[in-house]
C-alpha cells in the first residue's frame, strides 16, 4: 500500500473527509508557495474545521424548522411603515440572546413580521445558536398531546427549554382554549430570564386576552414576563402579499368578477 493510500485510509477511519479530499493539492500549494509544514498543517486543519462548521450550521437550520429561509437583506423597509430599521439592524448582533431578552413583533398580516423573525432565527443558526421556529397553533397542539400522554415536562424540557432562541409565530391567529392558554403561559414563564423568545402577532396587546380564553389575569401575568426584558417592534401598512397581487391586477379582477356575480344573482 502506498503512502497516499495509507493517508486516505486513515482519513476514512477517522472521518476526516475534507482532509482526504484536500491534503494533496494543499501540499502542492504549500510547496509552490514555499510555506512551512506548520503553515500547510494549519491550512489542512482549517479546511476540516470549516467543513464541520458548515455541517453544524446546516444541521441547526434543519432542526430549527423554518418554513422558508429569509434574511434581513431581503426585507423591504420602504414598504413596511414604522419598521425601525436601526433597531432591527442592532438586533442582528444577537446580543439580546446573550441577555435572555425577547422580541415582540406586532402588526397586521403581511407586513413582514414572520420574515423578520425567521431572519433573526436563521442568523442565530449561522452563529451556532440552537433555535426553534414554530407556529403558535402547532406549539399548542404539541403541548396538548404531550399533556394527554403525561409527557408535558419532558416535552417542555426538550422542545421549549433546549433552544437558546424560541420563535413562536402568529399568536392570536387562532384563539386558545383554557388548557392551551395555561400551556402557553408555562412556556413563557419557564423561559423567563432563561432563554430568548421571539413572538409575532397581529393583535394589539389590548386584545390578547381574547386569544387566551378571555382570561385577563393569565394574559396580564404572561405579558408581564414576556415584555419585562423585550424589544417591541410595531409595524403598520397593508399586506405585502396583497400589494403584489394588486400590482398584478389579481385583486381588481377578482373584485370585478365578484361584483358581476352578485349582479347576476340579484337579477
Amino acid at each position: 500500500m502506498t503512502q497516499d493510500n495509507r493517508i486516505i485510509d486513515l482519513c476514512d477511519q477517522l472521518g476526516l473527509e475534507p482532509m482526504k479530499l484536500n491534503y494533496a493539492h494543499l501540499a502542492q500549494a504549500a510547496v509552490t508557495a514555499q510555506k512551512s509544514f506548520s503553515d500547510y498543517f494549519e491550512s489542512l486543519l482549517t479546511t476540516e474545521w470549516e467543513h464541520r462548521q458548515t455541517r453544524s450550521r446546516n444541521t441547526l437550520v434543519k432542526l430549527a424548522g423554518f418554513p422558508v429561509i429569509k434574511t434581513i437583506d431581503d426585507y423591504d423597509f420602504k414598504f413596511a411603515v414604522g419598521a425601525p430599521k436601526k433597531l432591527i439592524h442592532e438586533l442582528t448582533s444577537l446580543s439580546f440572546i446573550e441577555r435572555n431578552e425577547n422580541i415582540v413583533l406586532l402588526g397586521p398580516s403581511g407586513v413582514g413580521k414572520t420574515h423578520l423573525a425567521i431572519s433573526l432565527g436563521y442568523l442565530a443558526t449561522q452563529r451556532m445558536i440552537k433555535t426553534r421556529f414554530i407556529a403558535a397553533s402547532d406549539l399548542m397542539l404539541q403541548l396538548s398531546v404531550a399533556h394527554r400522554q403525561n409527557k408535558l415536562d419532558e416535552f417542555i424540557k426538550r422542545n421549549v427549554m433546549a433552544p437558546r432562541l424560541l420563535i413562536i409565530d402568529e399568536i392570536g391567529y387562532l384563539p386558545f382554549g383554557r388548557e392551551e392558554a395555561n400551556h402557553f403561559f408555562q412556556v413563557i414563564a419557564k423561559r423567563y430570564e432563561k432563554g430568548s423568545v421571539i413572538v409575532t402577532s397581529n393583535l394589539p396587546f389590548g386584545q390578547w386576552h381574547g386569544a387566551f380564553a378571555h382570561d385577563a389575569t393569565l394574559t396580564a401575568a404572561m405579558l408581564d414576563r414576556l415584555l419585562h426584558h423585550s424589544h417591541l417592534i410595531q409595524i403598520q401598512g397593508e399586506s405585502y402579499r396583497l400589494k403584489e397581487k394588486r400590482k398584478a391586477g389579481v385583486v381588481i379582477n377578482s373584485l370585478a368578477n365578484h361584483s358581476e356575480s352578485t349582479k347576476v344573482g340579484q337579477n
